[in-house]
């Protein structure tokens, strides 16, 4: 294959045609095979050893009395762990003909914007399953990874890291092609109008010339940036993809794993209706499904706690997307998921970390020891581009608050004039009293008389 260059291998594959219907044909034909084949097993509980378990099967161009023949050049086909993966994929509902069904029954879609590692990536016609190429040492540490992957499904299945649903290796004419079933986190049928890969990092994190001229670009956390004042979410949804993102962090760094990315996509509602977001790729025929089928497949059911909740946001209208707003209030769609994960932070690591740090600051490049890094990227995950929506609250306006004391002031001055003007009244009133009595007769020392008597009176009481 032409695309064998990207995989890191100097080999060329001669015995394949030079397109990649030969690849994807292969692909089909390996895993509808051993997915048929394994049918026939009884389940039964995962053991340790089935996560080194490697089945691998001839497929000659002829056909064999367990193979089928086909057009395509002899190989020989490897399923990595098929028990395990098997387990994996009844934990998010995944049926061996809804399987089958979704990889083997229409051809692969190859998708034209590669990422920056060169890996090949070929989407499945109903948008359920992404398939990656991934180089040797990727495999390998997958392998590794396996057991405390099961055990970190087993105690939450909704995250936001990748779902694997098996792993595989294709051997023709000397040369190894290794893939990775995933899900897909981006549906077709929704048009993302910006797409990110997210790290954390600012060391050299601007989308190139080239990458911006392309029709559906893939910016960096710079461009987010200059282009966001970030994305704002009710508290109950920033609380909740928060929490996810941590608990993610915390075991990505359990593994020592660094270098990898949050892949974001951003549907603005306002802006357009829903339609396909790759060029090349339509929408669909009709036959394709609404919403994906799987488990936890979406942004919202892999950050939401309560299944009730996240049935209620996975609709035909959202497709999974988490609601949020833009700083203008645009109504938007999100779309996200922690890819790149296959990063062990060993030797070569430390190294690329160390020669950086002697050139560049040291806390600003990607590549990074695995506790440094899951805090970076939480911090600039929870600061710079996930944000909560300030709650409104109910305050009296300036002239409200001032009016208040004054009408207080204004009612006091009024009652106490009112008093005032009543004891003058009183004082008034009395002396016209005293001044009849006076003209009456009565005599002056009476009076006076009966006012010491009054005095005395007061004090002795």
């Amino acid at each position: 294959l032409s695309e064998v260059a990207c995989l890191g291998s100097s080999q060329s594959i001669c015995c394949f045609t030079t397109t990649s219907s030969a690849l994807k044909g292969a692909i089909q034909l390996g895993i509808g095979y051993t997915v048929g084949n394994l049918t026939s097993k009884p389940d039964r509980d995962v053991l340790m050893q089935d996560f080194y378990v490697v089945e691998s099967v001839f497929l000659p161009s002829e056909g064999s009395n367990l193979t089928p023949a086909h057009h395509y050049p002899d190989f020989r086909f490897k399923t990595y762990a098929p028990l395990a993966f098997r387990y994996f994929r009844e934990l998010f509902g995944i049926k061996p003909d809804d399987y089958l069904y979704s990889i083997c029954n229409e051809p692969l879609i190859e998708l034209s914007n590669p990422g920056a590692s060169g890996s090949l990536f070929y989407l499945t016609s109903d948008d359920e399953f992404i398939i990656k190429t991934v180089q040797h040492k990727e495999a390998e540490f997958l392998q590794k990874l396996l057991p405390g992957y099961y055990m970190n499904l087993n105690q939450n299945p909704r995250t936001l890291l990748p779902k694997f649903y098996g792993l595989y290796c294709i051997q023709s004419g000397g040369v190894n092609i290794r893939l990775v079933v995933m899900n897909n986190v981006l549906p077709r049928s929704v048009k993302m109008n910006y797409k990110y890969d997210l790290k954390g990092s600012t060391y050299k994190r601007r989308a190139s010339r080239k990458e911006r001229e392309k029709a559906c670009p893939v910016y960096k956390d710079l461009d987010f940036q200059d282009m966001h004042e970030g994305l704002y979410f009710d508290a109950d949804t920033y609380n909740a993809l928060m929490k996810t993102l941590q608990r993610d962090c915390l075991v990505l760094e359990s593994f020592k794993i660094m270098d990898y990315s949050l892949l974001l996509a951003v549907h603005v509602l306002d802006q357009s209706p829903k339609e396909g977001g790759e060029p090349g790729q339509a929408v669909g025929d009709g036959k394709r499904p609404v919403a994906q089928r799987v488990l936890y497949s979406t942004a919202m059911e892999s950050i939401q706690g309560d299944g009730k909740a996240a049935e209620a946001h996975t609709t035909d209208d959202t497709m999974g997307g988490i609601p949020a707003k833009s700083h203008k209030e645009e109504k938007l769609l999100i779309f996200l998921g922690i890819i790149d994960i296959l990063q062990s932070y060993r030797f070569i690591k430390k190294l690329e970390h160390s020669w950086k740090a002697l050139v560049y600051d040291g806390d600003s490049v990607s590549v990074h020891r695995p506790g440094f890094y899951a805090n970076r990227f939480l911090k600039f995950m929870s600061t710079s581009v996930f944000r909560k929506t300030p709650t409104i609250r109910f305050s009296p306006s300036k002239r409200t608050r001032t009016s208040i004391p004054a009408l207080k002031s204004s009612s006091q001055e009024i009652l106490s004039s009112q008093k005032e003007e009543e004891e003058r009244r009183q004082s008034l009133g009395g002396a016209r009293s005293l001044a009849s009595l006076d003209g009456q007769g009565r005599p002056a020392h009476d009076y006076q008389s009966s006012t010491h008597s009054c005095v005395v009176k007061t004090k002795s009481t």
